[in-house]
């Protein structure tokens, strides 16, 4: 057996279920309130190997399939919703680094660095979905201009490539961008109710300078969607490790048997199918924390008791990776809409 080679998707997992119930969920409440995760607690992940679980062996990575990441990314939510969210940010950039040619620029600076963790990356997309766009590239010399706003960029701070997305007249421009601010760009904190101490932040782009070494691709919005929404099964997985823990600190209920259900559904749903999954999941999550809060009664208000801390990033995880059909599974669900 290699000494050199990655662990295997079980052995990971197993590090990964360690981690969180040993190490990472002792520390969450503190994280919580710390304002910014420990580098300790990151290093703690790289450490281990989880920053190469979005790419091949090839570059240093661990070559998983979803599925077997699905498991690890819940693991890990479930002890520290927080520390798991920033480090999840990593597999967008460090995936699109690996697809780059060898030895293409992006390839070459930034592969290997970020499957093992020596570098960090985040992304800069959410505003993509949104109705109007709010972040512009034109074409400027042998490279692009950014002008406009990128409102939720997690890990400020913590990153050092963000991979970034931007609207032409009729194509999203992708680069991946070394997350240092400028004259030209420069971010904003935003405080969160909860994952607070992820540092996300909105970043200003004023006619910020990308070179065309630093671009993924240039593609349409339709055929960006289609491929984002094969992603979606990612966000449910953080739900899941909430719930989880919700439920696990609750102790055996009925609610056990519907979390399987919805994780089960969540891994074998196909695409057209897998908003009402993300549904199924959200509300499974939002009942296990409330279900967690009620039973502990008052001390689960008071900072000091994780009931609060999962029932503010279930809500979190409500909003987050939503689409208009998730919005609507889960209006529906909560009985605000009509089936």
């Amino acid at each position: 057996m290699d000494p050199e080679a990655p662990p295997g998707a079980n052995a990971l997992l197993h590090t990964a279920r360690q981690l969180a119930g040993d190490v990472l969920l002792g520390r969450s409440l503190d994280v919580d309130a710390a304002g910014t995760v420990p580098e300790d607690n990151l290093d703690l992940l790289r450490d281990a190997g989880f920053y190469g679980l979005w790419t091949p062996r090839e570059v240093g990575g661990c070559g998983f399939d979803e599925l077997e990441r699905l498991a690890i990314l819940e693991a890990l939510a479930g002890g520290c919703l927080t520390t798991a969210f920033v480090w999840a940010q990593h597999g967008g950039g460090s995936a699109a680094a690996a697809r780059m040619p060898v030895g293409s620029p992006l390839h070459d600076r930034w592969a290997r660095a970020l499957a093992t963790g020596k570098s960090r990356s985040g992304v800069a997309f959410a505003h993509v979905l949104r109705p109007e766009p709010c972040l512009f590239a034109e074409r400027s010399g042998d490279g692009w201009s950014l002008r406009g706003v990128a409102p939720f960029v997690t890990g400020w701070g913590h990153i050092d490539a963000v991979l970034t997305a931007a609207h032409t007249a009729d194509r999203l421009v992708w680069m991946l961008i070394p997350a240092i601010e400028a004259p030209t760009l420069q971010s904003r904190r935003l405080c969160l109710a909860a994952v607070d101490s992820s540092v996300t932040v909105e970043l200003h782009f004023d006619g910020h300078i990308v070179g065309d070494d630093s671009v993924v691709e240039v593609i349409s919005y339709d055929e960006w969607l289609a491929g984002y929404r094969l992603g979606l099964r990612t966000n449910g997985a953080l739900m899941l490790g909430v719930a989880s823990r919700a439920l696990a600190l609750l102790g055996p209920s009925p609610l056990d048997a519907e979390l399987d259900t919805a994780r089960r559904a969540l891994h074998a749903a196909e695409v057209d199918d897998m908003p009402e999954r993300r549904a199924q999941v959200g509300y499974v999550g939002i009942r296990a924390t409330s279900t967690l809060v009620s039973s502990v009664g008052g001390r689960a208000i008071t900072l000091g008791h994780h009931a609060q801390r999962l029932a503010r990033e279930a809500l979190f995880l409500l909003v987050q990776g939503q689409t208009a059909e998730i919005r609507a599974g889960h209006l529906r669900r909560l009985g605000a809409a009509d089936g």
